[in-house]
Order: C-alpha cells, then sequence, then structure tokens
C-alpha cells in the first residue's frame, strides 16, 4: 500500500469514495439531485488546487494501482474557502436548480480537520483507513496545529471505534443536516511522544 497525496488525476477515482460519505450524511439539499450531478461536483472540486494542497490537503492509499481510501482535511481557519468551492462549482449544475451545495460548519476552532475518509468497500478490512490515519500528522504539520478533529456520526460506532484506537478523544457533539456526531481529536504531541519512547 502507497499512501501519497493526490493529483487532480486522481479525482475520477476519489469521487465515488467521498460520495458514500454523502449518502451516508442523508443531506435534504441532494435529495433531488441526482448522483451523477453530485458525483460531477465532487470531481471537479479534487481537481483544483485548493483541494489538492492549497488549503486543504487529499491523501489517497494505493493499492495495485487502485486508490483504495482517501482522506482529506484542512486547518479549521480554511473552512468557509474549501466549503466555496464546492458550493461555486454546484451552481454551474442545472440540477441544483440554482440552490448551489451549502454545507454546515464542522471544524471546531485551532484544529486541523479531517473532513473525510472513505475505504473502498472492496479494500475495507484491509487496514486502510488506519493507514491513512497514520500518515495525517505528516501531512499537517506545516500547519503549526497540533489537534486533528473529525466528526462521527452517532449512529456509526464501528467507526468511533477505530478513532478511539488511534487515540482519538470525544470532546463534544455537533449537528450536521440532522444527523447528530460527536466531534473527536486527537492531540499530536502525545501521539509523537508515543512513537518516540517505541
Amino acid at each position: 500500500m502507497i499512501i501519497r497525496e493526490a493529483t487532480a488525476d486522481d479525482a475520477g477515482q476519489i469521487a465515488p469514495l467521498i460520495n458514500l460519505i454523502y449518502d451516508e450524511m442523508e443531506l435534504d439539499e441532494l435529495e433531488d439531485v441526482p448522483e451523477g450531478d453530485l458525483l460531477k461536483v465532487i470531481r471537479a472540486a479534487y481537481r483544483t488546487r485548493t483541494y489538492l494542497s492549497g488549503a486543504a490537503t487529499t491523501v489517497v492509499a494505493v493499492i495495485n494501482q487502485q486508490i483504495a481510501g482517501v482522506a482529506f482535511g484542512y486547518p479549521d481557519k480554511n473552512e468557509t474557502k474549501i466549503d466555496t468551492v464546492l458550493s461555486t462549482i454546484s451552481q454551474q449544475v442545472p440540477s441544483f436548480a440554482g440552490k448551489p451545495l451549502e454545507l454546515d460548519q464542522e471544524a471546531f476552532n485551532q484544529e486541523w480537520y479531517l473532513d473525510s475518509i472513505a475505504v473502498d468497500p472492496a479494500y475495507q478490512g484491509q487496514g486502510v483507513g488506519s493507514q491513512l490515519l497514520k500518515a495525517l500528522p505528516h501531512y499537517m504539520k506545516t500547519s503549526g496545529l497540533t489537534k486533528i478533529g473529525l466528526n462521527v456520526d452517532f449512529a456509526n460506532p464501528g467507526a468511533k471505534r477505530l478513532y478511539q484506537r488511534h487515540g482519538f478523544k470525544t470532546i463534544g457533539t455537533t449537528m450536521i443536516g440532522d444527523h447528530q456526531y460527536y466531534h473527536m481529536q486527537l492531540t499530536l504531541t502525545r501521539v509523537l511522544a508515543t512513537a518516540a519512547r517505541t
């Protein structure tokens, strides 16, 4: 398995993985949007510099030249910029009918926010998610932040357990759409100190 930063050429394989997350979120504003149109918006976003290595970072896990998983995150201060990219692209797709995709604020203050992490169902159970989580500190170290935050749906206890195994702790709850989420954080100084001892 290779973990590396994504390129614009990866967007076609990234989009279906990110779409899995949107399916789980069951957002009302996407109810009448054909899946193909949402995929088109996601693909276009993951071809932008902003999503790849500008205001955000996209990391992929590659097995046999296939993208098996993806992680996407950014410093909390960049969230509005990231959401604006998706909103602007969605305005160009007729099925959004003049109602661009507008996302809830999800990041907490002073954290590098792991917005999305998804593993292709064909590769689940092979440690892809764990490898992506372990790689994140390397990709966000230039942000100057010491915490990684994420949200996990109350209805997804398996994911919560995975994050707990990697040292994430629940620090609060939040609503995204009409789902309730645990907000979890990992403090990197603890992780780095643990790594230094081994």
